[in-house]
């Protein structure tokens, strides 16, 4: 593949969405969201046979789990037509002031250009960064994992028919690399007359390797290891709900629970309770030594034999699966410090009815999300009602947390004269 090629399409592709009104970008999203439903039984048909090779490779469940489209390509589509509606950031005026000479100062939000993303197994990716990418003005070019390819290539085929059909959009602003081969991400990473930033999603590896490589500011995130501390006014009747969610709607995404920190005055009535609550849905426990001392003198009935030591990594480990680590802390300090210690800074959470726990929690946990009393699971764009996300960013510059349709703008300074000159 000719990756200059790419870029250059890309990048001449961005000067044309500067020139769009947000009307234009809305009408080619809704033609793009109409073919992705009339296209439907084609991008399944694509999708099954991603699938099916990931079945035959020996792909655990839940990674199965993030290829599917099937029953989530509606969900999907109504992400799409979530960010048509919201507001456009383009254009927008903020920090609008008049200098004691007469200047008038206000800064512009712009597209940042070109956005370069490299992702693994979520095809659904491929339509959320299609949809924030056109609709704030920046065009994208986008590297899937091989073990979606199929998938992908069906998906961006759509997409770029629909917005050469509606006519407002240039079908190039969406690319994709269909080549799995690996050194095209390197060959990407070095894009930078084309590319304006790039924003892997993945694990861990894949960051560390952008990070090392790119000529281009990187954003990384998506990786998280997940925590929940109950402390010692939390009420039960709360937490299991909380935590049920956390844990078992969506295990294999970043903001599902991986730990749950206990409060050792409330350990002894506490930790029974969860895992009589979560192991009829499947889940399986790591404990730490004195919460799995607690558990064995519990009456635990069937759902003992879900319960086994902690290993020397399974606290630092993002499980992606029904697997939940249990450890006893004895004070909000050091619940704090292990969350320091085995935290991505991506979502925590304390379950309390103390609001000084709450606000020292908040301040003192650096993480994307920080909740009280709610799911982690909301760590989400369109959770958190911005519509669709081309990631949830874990680091402080420039965007921190789900980056939307505001997170791919930067701004310009607009100055107004009458003449002015500098003395």
């Amino acid at each position: 593949m000719d990756m200059r090629h790419i870029g250059s399409k890309a990048k001449a592709a961005a000067r044309s969405l500067a020139k769009v009104t947000t009307a234009q970008k809305n009408q080619a999203l809704e033609a793009v969201a109409a073919a992705l439903e009339r296209e439907s039984a084609q991008i399944l048909e694509a999708n099954a046979r991603d699938l099916a090779a990931a079945v035959e490779r020996g792909t655990k469940d839940a990674l199965l789990d993030r290829i599917r489209l099937e029953g989530r390509l509606e969900a999907i589509v109504e992400d799409l037509r979530t960010v048509i509606r919201l507001p456009d950031p383009v254009g927008e005026t903020f920090d609008e002031r008049t200098l004691e000479n007469g200047l008038n100062v206000h800064r512009r939000r712009t597209p940042i250009g070109v956005i370069g993303v490299i992702y693994e197994n979520r095809p659904n990716v491929t339509v959320d960064v299609a949809a924030i990418c056109l609709k704030s003005g920046n065009a994208a070019v986008m590297r899937g994992g091989s073990e979606t390819l199929h998938s992908n290539t069906a998906l961006v085929s759509v997409i770029q028919t629909a917005l050469a059909e509606e006519g407002s959009l240039p079908p190039d602003a969406i690319q994709l690399i269909t080549d799995p081969d690996r050194a095209y991400v390197l060959e990407m990473l070095r894009l930078h007359e084309f590319i304006d930033l790039i924003i892997p999603r993945g694990g861990a590896s894949l960051h560390q390797f952008c990070r090392e490589n790119s000529l281009i500011p990187v954003i990384t995130g998506g990786v998280g290891v997940c925590h929940v501390y109950i402390d010692e006014t939390g009420m039960m009747d709360k937490a299991l709900p909380i935590i049920h969610n956390a844990k078992t709607q969506r295990p294999s995404v970043c903001n599902s629970l991986d730990t749950v920190l206990v409060q050792q005055e409330i350990a002894a009535g506490a930790l029974p309770r969860i895992v009589a609550h979560l192991a009829p849905a499947g889940v399986t426990f790591r404990a730490d030594p004195e919460a799995l001392a607690i558990l064995r003198a519990a009456d635990l009935g069937d759902a003992a034999h879900t319960v086994s030591p902690a290993g020397d990594d399974d606290f630092s480990t993002e499980w992606m699966s029904l697997v939940l680590g249990l450890k006893v802390v004895q004070s909000l300090d050091e619940a704090i410090a292990h969350i320091e210690a085995h935290s991505l800074n991506h979502s925590d959470c304390i379950i309390t009815e103390n609001p000084d726990h709450a606000a020292r929690f908040v301040r003192e946990v650096d993480s994307s999300a920080v909740f009280i009393n709610a799911s982690t699971r909301f760590n989400d764009g369109g959770a958190l009602g911005l519509g669709a996300e081309v990631a949830v960013s874990t680091q402080k510059l420039h965007a921190r947390g789900p980056m939307a349709l505001e997170a791919l703008t930067t701004y310009k300074w607009v100055v107004t004269g009458s003449g002015h000159v500098r003395q």
